[in-house]
Order: C-alpha cells, then structure tokens, then sequence
C-alpha cells in the first residue's frame, strides 16, 4: 500500500504543478491502533512555483482527494501552513510528528520539528486534545451500553493532555507510548490493554456494556483538565520574520528538491 501511496502523491504533483514537502499518516494508523477496516489517512503540505505566489487574486490553499474507502488524502499549502504553525496548530503539529512518513524533503520537516521545539504552546494543545475528547466522550461513551471503540478517541486526547502537562511538549502520536506513560493504576492499564489488544486483532468493539473504570477516570480527567487549562499562559507567537525566511528559502530550492527515500521504497 505504501507504493500505492507513494505514487498517488507523485501523481497529485504532476496533474497541480507543485512539489510535495513531506506526506505522513494523520489517522489511526499512525495512532498505533488501526481496525482492519480502516483506511489510510494520508496528508502532505506542498509549495507551488515561485510564479503561483506573485498575485493578487485569492487562491485555494487546500488539495483533496477523497479517493476511495481506503484511500482519503488531502494536504495545505506552505504558506497555510506556516500560518497556523505560527499559531502551533495541534493538528498540525501532529502532521510534522506523524512516525508514519511516506515522503518527504528532509531539510523543511526538520526545520519545522525544531522550531516547534522553541515556540511549543501547551495551551492551545491542552484545548484542542480537551475539546476532541469531550466531544467523542458525550457522542458515544454516555449510558450503560456504549461504543466501546470510542474509548480510544477519547482516550488518546485525554492521555495527551497528561503528556502535556507533565512534559510540556508535543505528545507522541502512538496510543500505546501515552498508555505506558501516563497511566499508573494497574486495574485501569490493564483494562485499556485488553481493549487495544482486542482491537488489533480485529474484534469489533461495536456495542457493549460500559467499563465503569475507564468511564470514571474520564470524568475525572475531563474536569481536571477544564480547569487546569484556564491557569495556562498564552505563548508568544512565533516571530513571522522566521517563517518568512523559512517560506523564502524553500521556495529557492524548490527547482532542485530531491526527496529522502523512505525504508521500503524502490
């Protein structure tokens, strides 16, 4: 699948005319806990000709192609992005932070990872990551039976907020690197082992009864973290001068880019 994907992206490249900085898996797969159902995420950021930006008139900044049901790919111009990673973005942050890189040009990827480093905002992530999972937790985890599957996608962001508020930095994508981490109780890792095992071996995870342990410490965590967020200072903004450089640069080497070769490809 990986040369599927990989020629996909080579492909977008030639029919837009653009060149692709990096592609990574954004979805569960990278989270370390795909269903053998599940599709391949696959999200890039590319930059266009120098003469694409020399402009006025507004353009669209965003490519999709929902391919089919394994294939669902799409990815935001440099420019885009640079903007919100000035904001440090989470959902970007997770592109740059993905451990599932099908292409990319090394020089611009890296550049990003250690300016996230400098100007990371545990504020802005804390929300997002508490937003995701407040959500899922009222749209699916509520009553006696429950989806159980979703406990992963509530999980996952509340596991996330713990990494942030104990590391400062961005929390590893994998489910399973949060798990060894963050949880202590012995009952409650044991309880959220047997599911992610169930889960990658297939089981459906559809509906069962819920797990009062793994509910409670949600509520708990919900709470805490609603409140802990509100005593988080504002990071600063990362200085724009910086990314121009960064924009600028990666424009002049657009014309000569060559791509590392990812373990695997031919």
């Amino acid at each position: 699948m990986e040369k599927v994907i990989i020629n996909k992206i080579k492909e977008i490249e030639t029919k837009e005319n653009i060149k692709i900085l990096f592609a990574i898996e954004s979805g569960s797969r990278a989270w370390g806990f795909p269903s053998k159902d599940s599709d391949y995420d696959v999200r890039f950021v590319y930059i266009h000709t120098v003469e694409w930006y020399l402009s006025i008139k507004e353009k669209r900044d965003v490519l999709e192609y929902p391919i089919n049901n394994l294939l669902d790919i799409s990815g935001w111009d440099i420019r885009k992005s640079l903007k919100l990673f000035r904001k440090m973005n989470p959902a970007l942050l997770e592109w740059i932070n993905s451990p599932i890189i099908y292409l990319k040009h090394s020089l611009f990827l890296e550049q990003l990872r250690e300016l996230q480093g400098e100007y990371y905002s545990s504020k802005s992530c804390i929300y997002h990551y508490l937003n995701m999972a407040k959500s899922n937790y009222r749209e699916y985890l509520q009553g006696e039976n429950v989806r159980i599957k979703k406990y992963f996608y509530v999980l996952r962001p509340i596991l996330a907020c713990k990494w942030i508020e104990n590391n400062n930095t961005m929390p590893p994508m994998e489910f399973e690197k949060l798990l060894e981490s963050q949880v202590n109780d012995r009952e409650l890792y044991n309880k959220i082992s047997i599911l992610l095992e169930r889960k990658r071996l297939g089981d459906e995870l559809d509906i069962e009864p819920r797990i009062d342990i793994i509910n409670k410490f949600l509520d708990d965590e919900i709470l805490y973290y609603e409140n802990y967020v509100q005593k988080i200072n504002n990071s600063k903004d990362l200085d724009i001068e910086i990314l121009d450089t960064l924009f600028l640069e990666t424009l002049k080497e657009v014309g000569r880019m060559e791509y590392t070769k990812i373990e695997g490809e031919e």
